[in-house]
């Protein structure tokens, strides 16, 4: 009687939700709405007439967000292995929709939004989870036959070949090469040899040229990248003014609220360089309080990963973290300069539904493994 009321109550233990990582992402939920608050109210004032504009539409697409990281924190994660054929292939039709006129939005050139009635919704976003989620189960089951390529190495760069290709047609070459990265680092995780990295890096070194040069606005980019001054008021002109503004902000910063260079100097200041209005409102201290919240974020999601009962939650709860992680990193790299301009969303800050929604059903993943951190009795630790 005494054993199984012990055991009872340490599988209780194991099935509660992990405190600090749950704060900490709720802090990073709190400091984006408020963030975003601050940044878009003259952009919105001035295009929609309602200082609230965006920050309305963030606080629905936070409730939604919620909800799916409430329902993925819950989920069966066997019962989502299995239905995962299906999960793939609605991605990949839900992929080839921006392509259908009167479903597909293009913008900018760009085919990457369809259109739902009431909303948009950007499916590329939707891979960043699905390709985790694949690569996960396919190497959790292979990882004993890592060895043998026809049945684990080649079936895994199909499928990421697949959705990078798709993504590209879409000319959203930024975030192709994302979910690229994302692909050679669930390799990495999985224990993948090293020579194949080699192989990869090959094969991709020429492609990435090709593609990069294969348009214009991508050379612009570049170029603008390598000799900021050379455009300063065309295509450096935005990563310009988020350097000056991240400069006026000093130590200390202007202070929530005060900004100035976000009025009108950074174009579509609410989205992909919201970090600029950070930045200059909070000085050099916001900025190392933030990364400080990125990098507790991430290291208590690996550490739970880690301690996962089994290979596919390992895999998964590291892909999951490395992706809000990765995006976070390269997304500040571009405002102060260290990458090329990509218009990649910095996560938990940056206005649109797509971004949020897939964050947060990141984090609702990693909850999930949170709950079944601790190795439980008749588990097989195999991580």
């Amino acid at each position: 009687m005494r054993r199984k009321a012990f055991t009872v109550e340490r599988n209780r233990a194991a099935e509660k939700i992990d405190v600090p990582f749950l704060l900490i992402a709720i802090v990073l939920c709190g400091l984006g709405l408020t963030t975003l608050y601050s940044g878009s109210i003259g952009y919105a004032e001035r295009i929609f007439g309602d200082p609230l504009h965006f920050v309305k539409r963030q606080c629905v697409n936070l409730a939604v967000g919620v909800v799916a990281c409430a329902f993925l924190s819950m989920i069966n994660l066997e019962k989502v292995r299995v239905a995962l054929p299906k999960i793939v292939i609605a991605t990949l039709v839900l992929m080839v929709l921006p392509f259908f006129p009167g479903i597909g939005i293009t913008l900018n050139g760009a085919s990457r939004w369809i259109h739902l009635g009431f909303t948009t919704f950007q499916p590329s976003e939707l891979v960043k989870g699905v390709i985790v989620i694949f690569l996960a189960n396919l190497f959790a089951k292979k990882h004993d036959r890592l060895d043998e390529p026809n049945v684990s190495v080649y079936p895994a760069a199909f499928m990421s070949a697949l959705f990078v290709a798709i993504v590209y047609l879409q000319n959203d070459f930024s975030t192709s090469i994302f979910i690229l990265a994302v692909v050679l680092v669930m390799f990495f995780f999985a224990g993948v040899g090293v020579s194949w990295f080699v192989r990869l890096f090959l094969v991709m070194l020429p492609l990435v040229a090709i593609m990069v040069l294969s348009k214009a606005y991508r050379v612009e980019r570049v170029l603008s990248f390598l000799h900021p001054e050379s455009d300063p008021l065309g295509a450096g002109y935005q990563v310009n003014a988020a350097l000056q503004a991240l400069s006026e902000g000093g130590f200390w910063g202007r202070g929530l609220g005060n900004g100035i260079r976000k009025i009108s100097s950074i174009p579509e200041v609410q989205s992909d360089f919201i970090f600029a209005v950070w930045g200059e409102e909070m000085g050099f201290l916001g900025v190392l309080a933030y990364f400080a919240l990125i990098v507790s974020f991430s290291l208590r999601g690996f550490w739970l990963s880690l301690r996962a009962p089994d290979r596919f939650r390992c895999l998964l709860g590291l892909g999951c973290t490395f992706v809000i992680l990765f995006q976070s990193l390269l997304n500040c790299g571009v405002v102060i300069r260290l990458f090329p301009a990509t218009g990649i969303a910095l996560p938990f800050f940056s206005s649109g539904g797509s971004s949020l929604l897939i964050t947060l059903s990141l984090c609702g993943l990693i909850i999930n493994v949170s709950r079944r951190a601790a190795p439980q009795e008749g588990d097989i630790q195999n991580v």
